[in-house]
């Protein structure tokens, strides 16, 4: 997760600077099905690579094997154009997603933030609950899900793993109100945050919904925050917590404050009073894949895991 996190600043550097070709990620529904196909390019020069993630998203129901998300990254050389890795997408996607988050976490929150607060009980729930303690000093980990014995469940798997009380609540307002730290991490389409319960000092993570219809927060949390994103042009198009605040007229253009690799570039404000309520708005974007995929191929090579196909020879 260290690793990844880095990672993340130097795409998200990179993405603000102006040194990476990121289209908006288009959506291809499947005839006769739920599901969709996702693709997302991305041309990263600083990073050496170019390339793209494909998505298979399907509807499947708690605890599937498999998940609801499915794909691939694939990267290429920028000098020659050659192919250099193909990895599995989603366990990539969950780490890279929990490592922005927990960038943003660093770059925003209070220096103490002690307490935790998670909606939802998925895999980016888990994967959440182990990258925020990373960069702050996490002493009380609240979980929150419409299952509670899923809850119960993820508890159990992270008590292991975290030193710090682990509590079920039996509501999300429970789990906000008086946390430091809270992450939306649910595929509800529907408001699961409101701004009401959010704590002076509060610092939010929304990253479950990444369409326009959808939407974890209602419009008075981001009434109330600081807003930061990781994309502009992907906020104006895809953020429904956003869209939703902005077509009500309930904030303007001026209540976000800029994208996270500006504030990591030195050209916006973060943080301004230990008071501030602030909120990172995560989209997710194929230069944040392909930096992860950098650097988790780097770390294939060296640990020898893996295996080489020449594709000169190949008959496939």
């Amino acid at each position: 997760m260290p690793r990844c996190i880095e990672a993340m600043a130097q795409a998200m550097r990179a993405v603000s600077a102006g040194e990476t070709d990121v289209p908006l990620r288009s959506h291809l529904p499947i005839r006769g099905t739920n599901g969709k196909l996702v693709v997302m390019p991305g041309s990263a020069p600083g990073l050496g690579v170019f390339g793209l993630k494909i998505v298979s998203k399907y509807p499947r129901p708690q605890g599937s094997a498999v998940g609801t998300h499915v794909g691939m990254v694939i990267v290429f050389d920028t000098n020659e154009g050659l192919p250099q890795a193909i990895m599995e997408g989603g366990t990539l996607t969950e780490i890279r997603t929990a490592a922005a988050s927990a960038l943003a976490t660093k770059a925003l929150a209070r220096e103490d933030a002690g307490v935790l607060a998670i909606l939802g009980t998925g895999a980016q729930a888990e994967r959440h609950a182990l990258a925020i303690p990373v960069v702050r000093p996490i002493r009380e980990l609240r979980l929150w899900g419409r299952t509670a014995a899923t809850a119960q469940g993820l508890a159990e798997r992270l008590s292991p793993t975290l030193d710090a009380k682990i509590t079920v609540c039996s509501s999300a307002e429970h789990a906000v109100r008086g946390a430091d730290i809270i992450c939306t991490t649910t595929s509800s389409t529907t408001p699961v945050l409101h701004g009401d319960w959010l704590s002076e000092g509060a610092h939010v993570n929304l990253v479950g919904a990444a369409v326009a219809s959808s939407a974890e927060a209602d419009n008075r949390c981001l009434q109330r925050a600081r807003i930061y994103v990781d994309s502009r042009s992907a906020a104006a198009a895809e953020a429904g917590e956003l869209r939703n605040a902005l077509a009500a007229g309930l904030i303007d253009d001026s209540a976000i404050i800029g994208e996270i690799g500006e504030l990591l570039l030195g050209r916006i404000h973060g943080r301004v009073a230990s008071t501030d309520i602030t909120l990172y708005k995560s989209l997710g974007m194929a230069a944040q894949d392909l930096a992860a995929a950098s650097a988790a191929l780097e770390g294939a090579k060296s640990l020898g895991l893996g295996f080489e196909l020449d594709l000169a020879e190949s008959s496939l």
